[in-house]
């Protein structure tokens, strides 16, 4: 078993024996919550070390950037433990669909800024500095990312990495014999994958 499934079955075995059936079903947009935290962390440090330092006149800018490296680290996990079940697309297809699907994701998450600063003019002399740095936090942290959260979810679980049953370069009989944390067998059959 590999070191994410092992503490995956560790992180499930905690869980009271009552949410186990709920977890399991919704385990991918766990997963996919936990590596936007990530990626929300990184997004963060990235924005406000560029913002309150070299990019400080230019925080549409920053943001940019922030979102661009946090979007790589995003690619690697959501890659290799969200979704790391579905999809059967090569690499670079998959990595230029992700990237797609998180260009259009940069320009949801910077809009809100963008209304804020200059449409709204919640920046410095219109308004007091602590006003501008909620105003910025509040459109380009939550809102901003929550948009962009809700689109890339639909949009990666959609094209990024699709179910194999719609992905018509696998050809399978019959769904995979997995085995879940707590011990049970899901689906049967053989398959043939295009991986």
């Amino acid at each position: 078993m590999s070191r994410s499934g092992r503490v995956e079955r560790a992180a499930f075995a905690i869980l009271p024996k009552f949410l186990h059936g709920l977890v399991w079903r919704y385990r991918e947009m766990l997963k996919f919550a936990v590596v936007g935290g990530a990626a929300f962390l990184v997004d963060n440090a990235v924005f406000y070390g560029l913002k309150l330092t070299v990019l400080e006149p230019k925080p549409v800018t920053a943001k940019v950037i922030a979102v661009l490296v946090a979007t790589i680290v995003s690619y690697v996990l959501n890659r290799e433990w969200s979704f790391r079940t579905r999809g059967g697309r090569e690499r670079h297809h998959e990595a230029a669909l992700f990237f797609l699907v998180s260009g259009v994701g940069l320009v949801l998450s910077s809009v809100p800024l963008w209304i804020s600063r200059y449409v709204l003019l919640l920046e410095t002399p219109h308004v007091t500095l602590l006003t501008q740095e909620i105003a910025d936090f509040t459109s380009a942290q939550l809102i901003g990312t929550l948009v962009a959260m809700i689109f890339r979810f639909w949009a990666f679980r959609k094209w990024v990495f699709p179910d194999e049953e719609t992905n018509p370069r696998h050809l399978h009989l019959a769904p995979p014999r997995t085995r879940r944390p707590d011990g049970g067998v899901t689906g049967g059959g053989r398959v043939s994958s295009y991986r």
